[in-house]
């Protein structure tokens, strides 16, 4: 968390949202000023700090799942797939992320 009066990195404010509650990285990229694009991006790398971090925080991401069909079962959960390869629609709710 970053301390008063300093100025947060990009990385740092999107840790801090996610310390709050689940964040998709469309919510993150309004919250935080960013564009979506580069959010993944972030958020890939938050993932990794936290994840080597020697506190009891972790990194949780509810995948993407498709709105039409309800897969969930994407390669890469910290990526925005334009598709579902089950049935081809592009109905796909993104991942949303939470530090725990």
């Amino acid at each position: 968390m970053s301390e008063p009066g300093e100025e947060a990195t990009t990385r740092q404010r999107i840790a801090d949202a996610l310390r709050t509650e689940p964040h998709d990285a469309a919510e993150l990229s309004t919250a935080i000023g960013v564009p979506k694009s580069t959010v993944y991006r972030h958020v890939e790398h938050v993932s990794q700090t936290v994840e080597s971090d020697d506190s009891d925080e972790r990194f949780l991401v509810a995948p993407p799942e498709c709105r039409a069909c309800g897969f969930d079962g994407f390669d890469d959960p910290l990526n925005d797939p334009s598709r579902c390869p089950e049935c081809r629609s592009e109905r796909i709710a993104e991942p949303r992320f939470l530090i725990e």
